[in-house]
């Protein structure tokens, strides 16, 4: 957890309690008329009143969540959409059990709306970062800047939003690992879903290859690994050219476009198979080497 969302909940917890304490004190001193609470009473049936109320408000909401999940769109916007409704529906449930609990046990709603109204927006400055959060996701998802299932990179973590929710926003990674972020911190975030990409590859030649005789080999080599593999390329790679003149090789580049989600696994493969198709060129792949020259002494 972040330093400053450590500083938030910890505001939040303060002025959570300072309202508590100072309810409790007006409540026993009468020094507010609670008018709101003359009628509270708790006995068995109050309680078995409240459980029933708690367990089938709950039991609507994870029906609700689980009739959308049955859902499996294929267009990220319409998946964005059940994910955020999922998320309100589990807030929205919280309201309900709250409300309806205060008034199962004979609290004047609307009258403690009205009472703690000042009490509510002290409260509400402390959760500064909570209104942040949702109203920043609401704005994205109005905005269409990202949906679930687009690839994303927001400070440095590359990966597929998995879900998005009223305060956060989480992404998968290819290694499985999650990342949850505020949607207040997702800024300058790179889309990469609605652009093509490429998997990059360099091979290093020796010096003393017949670069012209390679080169023009080169366009069946690519023909032959689009062929073997037409689910990641969507056409034949290319060459690029020699791209660098290093100390102990030559650096040709190479690049296929492939789907986003395909680009690790578009490297490997370029690799794997322009190694496999030198060597059947007759062109070995150079280690580093170091040359030690011997001089007698005189």
């Amino acid at each position: 957890m972040k330093k400053s969302d450590q500083k938030h909940l910890i505001k939040l917890a303060i002025f959570a309690g300072i309202a508590i304490v100072l309810a409790v004190i007006c409540y026993t001193t009468k020094l507010i008329p609670w008018k709101g609470f003359d009628n509270v009473k708790v006995d068995l049936a109050t309680v078995l009143k409240l459980i029933i109320m708690i367990c089938g408000v709950l039991a609507a909401e994870m029906l609700a969540v689980y009739l959308l999940g049955l859902a499996k769109p294929t267009k990220h916007r319409a998946r964005s959409v059940i994910s955020i409704v999922s998320s309100v529906l589990k807030y929205v449930a919280a309201i309900i059990i709250l409300c309806w609990g205060l008034s199962i046990i004979g609290v004047n709603v609307s009258t403690i709306v009205a009472s703690v109204g000042i009490v509510a927006l002290v409260i509400g400055f402390s959760a500064e970062s909570l209104i942040a959060d949702m109203v920043t996701g609401a704005f994205m998802i109005f905005e269409n800047q990202y949906n679930v299932g687009d690839i994303v990179e927001v400070d440095g973590f590359r990966g597929t939003v998995s879900s998005i929710g009223l305060r956060t926003t989480s992404l998968t990674d290819p290694g499985g690992n999650v990342k949850i972020v505020n949607n207040s911190a997702m800024k300058n975030i790179l889309n990469r879903s609605d652009k093509p990409s490429r998997a990059i590859s360099v091979i290093a030649v020796p010096y003393g290859t017949d670069f012209r005789k390679l080169e023009s080999e080169i366009p069946a080599l690519m023909e032959r690994i689009h062929d073997a593999h037409p689910e990641l390329f969507k056409e034949a790679p290319s060459y690029l050219g020699i791209d660098e003149l290093a100390d102990s090789a030559v650096i040709m580049k190479f690049v296929g476009e492939v789907e986003e989600d395909n680009i690790f696994a578009g490297r490997r493969v370029l690799n794997h198979d322009l190694l496999l198709g030198f060597k059947d060129l007759g062109v070995e792949c150079p280690f580093p080497q170091m040359d030690v020259h011997n001089i007698p002494q005189q």
